[in-house]
Order: structure tokens, then C-alpha cells, then sequence
């Protein structure tokens, strides 16, 4: 993983909380003069978790001792507000408080009256620890993400198909419901792909994902298992029935494309297979719904079959 640059840390969001004007001034401007950009202060404590909540701080460096509501009781607060890593800086000039702080949350403290070097340090250590957290925290989301979708689509991979696959099973049973998969193969696209090369093959296939994303509804989930096929997963409800669903994306997916300024048309052929009468699980459900694809090709291409 990349280490946080220095342009990072002095670009991070800072907040300075303070109820004396005179120490936020005096704070703002020995941080502004460090080269840090993005520097913002109240000296209203009953603020913070809102300012928070809105502008995601990197750090909060927080006065304890202040009338009304003290950095205590903001310390507390913030744990409704912030439930991932936020680097709290207290300052105190009361020693009994340091210890109490750090329990309560803050995550380091600068003695009263503080020494700027010191304390510059403290705010760039804690900062470069935000910075580090948020990268780490974003890698793992990245990786989760790649292995549960397609990475050139988007869609979902057949990992997050068989378990939405399942989900649909499980909904179908409780609501005494429908469900089935369509299972989806472009027609002529090796050719197209031969002719117009991998990158112009690649945006037709995106631009089909999208198509096939419009036609469904939010409930229902659309996968790229590899190359040119797809597999959608349809709740059915109020009477609806797979096989118009596949008649409106045959149609969709027939429209012609511009790619680069070529004219580019496909077509799509569309295996059924409906949940329980084809299939009780996942990999029975999609066999079955793929010997019906296979038929459709059969019929001729651009059409749907059902499976028998």
C-alpha cells in the first residue's frame, strides 16, 4: 500500500474547537503557517458532532475545559457520530484530566501552555495515522468488491450471483412468490470482437450491461459470468412472468450501438429456467436455465426458450 504523501497530510480537514477567540486564533494560524490548507474552528462545542457529521474531520483538535458542554462530553458525543478511526487531539492544562481523556477516547493530548514544534508533530503523526487508516480502509473495501463483481462491468461475478440466487430462493419460499434466471449469450460477438479488436468489444459488452441493468428492476440482479454471458436473477411478483422480461431485453439488447462511430448490432439469445419447477438450487436452477439458452441458439438466436 502507498505511503501518505506529504501533500496529503497538509490537505487533510482540520478542526479546531475552542472557546476562547484568542487560542483559536492563535491555533489556525500556526497550523496555516505550517502549510496546512484546510483548516476550520468553532468556539461552540454544542457544534462539533454536527460539523462532523458533515465534513467528515481528519482531526479535531479539541480544548477540554469549556463552559456549557465540556471536551468531555464532546469526547463522548462523538461516538455516536464517528464509529471509525478519528484522531482526537485534547489540550489541557490540567494533568489529573490526560489520563481520563485518553480513556474516554481522545487519541493524544499537548500539556498547556504547549511547545508549537511539539505540537506540530503530534497534529502531522496523528494526521499521517487518519490518512493511513482511510487507505487501508478503502484497499479492503476495493478487494471486497473485486471479489464479488465483474471488474470490466461492474455487475456481479458469479460468487455474489450464486448467493443472490439463493436470497431470491429463500424470499420466493416466504412469500409464496416467483423467481426466476435468465441465462443470456450474445450472438455474433467473437466476430464483432475480431473485427473492431478487444477494446471496442469491451465497450459493447459494458455498453450491454447497462442495457440489461435498465430493462430489470432494483431488486433484481444482473451478473457477467465471463466473455459474453450474462445471467439475471428476477423476483416475480403480481403476476409478472419471466418470459416478457426476456422479450424486452432481446429488444433492448438488438438496438444498434455507437462505438468509436461504427454502427454496431447484436443480438442476444435467453435461457429460462423458473425457480422451483427447473431447478431447487442455485446450480440446478442455472443448468437447467443454460440447456434452455442452448436450445434458443438452436431456434435460430435472438430468441428465448424456456427450460422443459
Amino acid at each position: 500500500m502507498a505511503i501518505v504523501s506529504s501533500a496529503q497530510i497538509l490537505n487533510a480537514h482540520i478542526l479546531v474547537v475552542d472557546d476562547v477567540e484568542a487560542n483559536v486564533t492563535l491555533m489556525e494560524r500556526l497550523l496555516l503557517d505550517a502549510g496546512y490548507t484546510s483548516v476550520s474552528s468553532t468556539r461552540n462545542p454544542e457544534e462539533v458532532c454536527e460539523l462532523q457529521r458533515r465534513h467528515r474531520f481528519s482531526l479535531i483538535i479539541l480544548d477540554l475545559q469549556m463552559p456549557g458542554m465540556d471536551g468531555f462530553q464532546v469526547l463522548e458525543a462523538l461516538k455516536e457520530v464517528e464509529d471509525d478511526y478519528l484522531p482526537v487531539l485534547v489540550l489541557t492544562a490540567l494533568p489529573a484530566y490526560k489520563l481520563r481523556a485518553l480513556r474516554d477516547g481522545a487519541k493524544d493530548f499537548i500539556s498547556k501552555p504547549f511547545d508549537v514544534p511539539e505540537m506540530l508533530i503530534r497534529v502531522h503523526n496523528m494526521l499521517e495515522v487518519r490518512l493511513l487508516h482511510e487507505a487501508a480502509r478503502d484497499h479492503g473495501k476495493a478487494q471486497e468488491s473485486l471479489a464479488l463483481t465483474d471488474p470490466l462491468t461492474g455487475l456481479a461475478n458469479r460468487r455474489l450471483l450464486v448467493d443472490r440466487m439463493a436470497m431470491a430462493m429463500v424470499f420466493a419460499r416466504r412469500d409464496q412468490s416467483g423467481m426466476a434466471v435468465l441465462y443470456l449469450d450474445l450472438d455474433g460477438f467473437k466476430a464483432i470482437n475480431d473485427r473492431l479488436g478487444h477494446g471496442a468489444g469491451d465497450a459493447l459488452l459494458k455498453m450491454v450491461a447497462a442495457r440489461l441493468t435498465a430493462v430489470v428492476r432494483e431488486e433484481d440482479t444482473v451478473a457477467r459470468l465471463g466473455g459474453d454471458e450474462f445471467v439475471i436473477v428476477l423476483r416475480l411478483s403480481g403476476g409478472a412472468d419471466a418470459g416478457q422480461v426476456a422479450s424486452k431485453i432481446i429488444e433492448s439488447v438488438a438496438q444498434p450501438y455507437d462505438i468509436e462511430g461504427d454502427d454496431v448490432r447484436v443480438t442476444v439469445s435467453a435461457g429460462v429456467g423458473v425457480y422451483p419447477d427447473h431447478g431447487g438450487d442455485p446450480e440446478a436452477l442455472l443448468k437447467s436455465a443454460d440447456l434452455a439458452l442452448y436450445e434458443a441458439k438452436r431456434a435460430g438466436k435472438n430468441v428465448y426458450r424456456i427450460a422443459s
